[in-house]
C-alpha cells in the first residue's frame, strides 16, 4: 500500500486498544497511533523550513464542527503552496472522522477538543522534486482555562509592533505552519500585558486580525469587521457573519483603524476554540459599556443554538482548577515541551 493511501479503518493492535483508552490516538502517515510514539523526521522540510500548512476544527459533545469548510480551505492552501497529496481530501475527512471516533472515549475527561490535519512537504532540496509530503491528523484537549476568564472580563487586545500585510510577505489567506510572525508579536504584547492578546495592524496602520482569530467591532448598531485582504477568513468569522445577517444585524466588511475599536460600543474576537470572546480593554483603553454587550449576547446565544451546545458553560465547567480537564491538559502540555 503506497504512503499515506491506507484506508481509514487500519487494524489495531491490542497495544492500541489498551493505550486509546489512557491516550490520545493520532493518525501520522498511515498508522494510527498513541500520540506518545507519534514522531516526525528531523529532515523534514516542515520541521527545518516551515515548508507545509494545515487546518484546524474543533468539536462540539464530540462531534466535529463544519470539517468540510475547513478541508476546502486546506485544500485551497495545499493549491498555494504546490504540494500534492497523496490521498484525496475526501480520504484525509474520512480519517479525520476515524481519529476522533478512536479518541471519542475520552471525551468526557477532555470535555471537547481541537483535531488538526498538517501537511508538510516532503524532505529534499528542490521542493518541485521533494519525496511525498508527511501527513498528520493530530487531536488535543482545547484549553478550557486558557479562555474562560474572558467571558466574564473580556479579552484585552494590544497593538504589536510587526505588521500583517499580504503585500510585503506570504499571503495571511495561506494556513501555513510557519506562524514565526505571530509568535515574535505575542511575545512583544505579552511583555506589555502577560494576560492581553495580540491585535495586528495591516501596513496600512488598517485594524487586521487578532493572532490566532478575527475582530469585530459595533459601531451605530451595525457590525464591522476587517475586510479579507491582510487577514485569514476564519470559518468562524464567515458562521459568524451569516448567523448576524439571519439576526437582521448589518454586517459590513470594511477598512477599519483604531480609532474605531476605540470608539466601538461593543467588541468581540472569534476562532475555532472560543467561537466568539467578547473584548474588554484597547490598549490599556475600555472598550464598550457591557460585557458582553448586547450583539455580542445576541450571537452567542445563536452560537449555543447553531452547535446545540451551551459552550460558555462548557468553558467554566472544564476551565476550573477541579474539572476533570484540567489533568489531561496539564499533563499533555508538560509531554510537548
Amino acid at each position: 500500500m503506497n504512503h499515506g493511501r491506507r484506508r481509514p479503518r487500519a487494524a489495531v493492535t491490542s497495544t492500541d486498544e489498551i493505550s486509546m483508552t489512557t491516550e490520545l490516538t493520532y493518525w501520522v502517515n498511515g498508522k494510527f497511533l498513541p500520540a506518545s510514539q507519534a514522531v516526525m523526521p528531523v529532515n523534514n522540510r516542515g520541521y527545518r523550513l516551515g515548508d507545509g500548512v494545515f487546518d484546524t476544527e474543533r468539536t462540539f459533545n464530540g462531534q466535529i464542527f463544519k470539517l468540510k469548510e475547513h478541508l476546502d480551505r486546506l485544500q485551497r492552501s495545499l493549491k498555494m503552496a504546490r504540494i500534492e497529496l497523496p490521498i484525496t481530501v475526501k480520504e484525509l475527512g474520512e480519517i479525520t472522522e476515524e481519529v476522533m471516533a478512536r479518541n471519542r472515549p475520552l471525551l468526557e475527561r477532555h470535555g471537547d477538543f481541537w483535531i488538526t490535519q498538517t501537511i508538510h512537504r516532503g524532505d529534499g532540496g528542490n521542493p518541485l522534486k521533494s519525496n511525498p509530503p508527511f501527513i498528520s491528523v493530530v487531536v488535543d484537549p482545547l484549553s478550557f482555562a486558557r479562555f474562560a476568564p474572558y467571558y466574564a472580563r473580556g479579552a484585552h487586545l494590544i497593538t504589536p509592533s510587526g505588521r500583517m500585510s499580504g503585500a510585503s510577505g506570504m499571503d495571511p489567506k495561506l494556513k501555513a505552519i510557519s506562524r514565526l510572525a505571530m509568535v515574535l508579536a505575542d511575545l512583544e504584547t505579552k511583555q506589555i500585558d502577560p494576560d492581553a492578546w495580540s491585535l495586528l495592524l495591516d501596513e496600512h496602520n488598517n485594524l487586521s486580525e487578532v493572532v490566532y482569530g478575527n475582530l469585530f467591532i459595533v459601531r451605530e448598531g451595525k457590525l464591522r469587521t476587517p475586510n479579507a485582504r491582510s487577514i485569514l477568513e476564519g470559518i468562524t468569522r464567515g458562521t459568524t457573519i451569516a448567523l448576524a445577517q439571519d439576526l437582521g444585524i448589518d454586517v459590513h466588511e470594511q477598512d477599519l483603524q483604531p480609532y474605531d475599536l476605540y470608539a466601538a460600543e461593543e467588541a468581540f474576537i472569534t476562532t475555532t476554540s472560543y467561537c466568539i470572546l467578547p473584548v474588554g480593554k484597547f490598549n490599556g483603553a475600555k472598550v464598550g459599556d457591557a460585557l458582553p454587550g448586547a450583539i455580542t449576547q445576541k450571537l452567542t446565544e445563536a452560537w449555543t443554538r447553531l452547535v446545540g451546545l451551551d459552550f460558555v458553560a462548557q468553558m467554566q465547567r472544564y476551565g476550573t482548577p477541579e474539572s476533570p480537564a484540567q489533568a489531561p491538559q496539564q499533563a499533555a502540555r508538560a509531554g510537548a515541551r
